[in-house]
């Protein structure tokens, strides 16, 4: 849970920790591949953007690639037009619906039943979803919006509750 430098590694944003650059306060959530790099955009940035970038857009290439294979192996096994044009659509609206939920959850946070009830459909859909995070990964990092919005909420609710405060309580004179 903490490193060498005794903070915390996997705190969610809005809660309290030690921040590097402001003493106290909420840190920042850490999102895959990026770690907490989206804050500032530094200790590259850049590069792992990317990295990630490529990295999906080849994922993707591959996805297909084997999609391909599983086409050539129905025509192998003549299965019939029909089984044929339900798979290739069963991919592509799987696809299309993967792409569009995964676009949606870098927007706001979705919701784990929801989720873990599209865990079929975003699974079939795979290329759909490389393919959003592609296109995400090249004019941010994946999420970093939401998170960013989140974090200055916290960082906001965290300074307007320090700075309410002034003065020692105890030394506060009383009505008479």
């Amino acid at each position: 849970m903490n490193d060498e430098t005794g903070t915390h590694q996997d705190t969610p944003a809005g809660s309290p920790g030690t921040d590097a650059g402001t003493g106290t306060g909420p840190r920042p959530e850490p999102l895959r591949f990026f770690g907490t790099t989206w804050v500032n955009h530094d200790n590259g940035y850049t590069p792992r953007r990317l990295a990630a970038a490529a990295g999906s857009l080849a994922a993707a290439v591959v996805s297909c690639l084997i999609l391909r294979f599983a086409y050539q192996g129905l025509q192998i096994a003549d299965v019939g037009s029909f089984v044929t044009l339900l798979v290739i659509v069963m991919f592509a609206v799987c696809s299309a619906l993967a792409f569009g939920h995964t676009w949606e959850s870098f927007k706001k946070r979705p919701d784990p039943d929801r989720q873990a009830s599209l865990r079929g459909l975003l699974g079939i859909g795979f290329v759909g979803s490389l393919l959003a995070y592609f296109f995400r990964s090249l004019t941010e990092a994946p999420g970093e919006k939401l998170h960013r919005e989140e974090y200055e909420t916290a960082m906001a609710q965290h300074e307007k509750r320090t700075t309410r405060r002034t003065g020692n309580p105890s030394k506060k004179r009383r009505r008479s």
